[in-house]
């Protein structure tokens, strides 16, 4: 296991450059319609959801494998166990969602945040994310293991034991967020910025951080670990 504390302080950007020369993600411009309630009924297989405000639903142990969310706000919703196997959320909001063991396998999410959720035991394994912002919240066991994240920023949140394995990562960014445990094994970077990650814990895979960009605080003390990779021994 790899811990290392952030440098702290943001970056400045020019365009789509962040300083250093990092690429910088695209964040999502959601900019919803207005809405019409979810009228309830249960989710449904392959369901079309179209402009429509979920507000405070309890859709716990509903299934709804490939259903479809266009314009859509999930606001306070429990998500325990809820079942969304290759859904697709497009161009919508998601605030304060709450659940454990919710099954994303598969999903794809674009232009599309993810506001102070409070979640557990998400399986996010082989989903595709673009244009996505994760902003708050605490997120537990999060597998994305072979997801592809383009253009995806996690900022100010809590990320416990996420699952990073064998994942293409394309321009993410960590901003200002905590890492524990992280398992980045056989996983693939280009233009990944950790700089102002406030902690940096990494389980396993520190060998995969070629494509990432870390602050010189970070090297000194991820050092060690990149010269057992090579085998390099140091002592004094």
């Amino acid at each position: 296991m790899v811990r290392s504390s952030g440098s702290g302080g943001g970056t400045g950007r020019a365009g789509r450059a962040a300083k250093g020369g990092v690429a910088e993600a695209r964040r999502p411009e959601v900019r919803l319609p207005v809405l019409v309630a979810y009228e309830g009924g249960g989710l449904e297989p392959d369901g079309d959801y179209d402009g429509v405000r979920f507000d405070a639903v309890d859709l716990a142990d509903e299934s709804g494998p490939g259903a479809r969310f266009m314009d859509c706000a999930l606001d306070g919703c429990a998500l325990d166990r809820t079942e969304l196997v290759r859904a697709r959320f497009i161009d919508s909001v998601l605030t304060g969602v709450r659940g454990v063991g919710t099954d994303l396998a598969g999903v794809a999410l674009r232009d599309v945040e993810i506001v102070d959720a409070r979640l557990g035991g998400v399986q996010m394994h082989g989903a595709v994310l673009e244009r996505v912002l994760i902003r708050g919240g605490k997120i537990d066991y999060l597998n994305l293991r072979k997801a592809r994240l383009k253009d995806v920023v996690f900022e100010g949140c809590v990320l416990s034991e996420p699952d990073f394995g064998d994942a293409q990562l394309t321009r993410v960014e960590f901003r200002d967020c905590v890492l524990k445990r992280a398992d980045f094994s056989a996983a693939r970077m280009e233009s990944v910025d950790l700089r102002t990650v406030a902690e940096l814990d990494i389980a396993r895979g520190v060998e995969r951080l070629a494509g990432a960009v870390i602050s010189p605080s970070q090297l000194m003390e991820l050092a060690p670990a990149f010269a057992a990779q090579i085998g390099v021994r140091v002592e004094v």
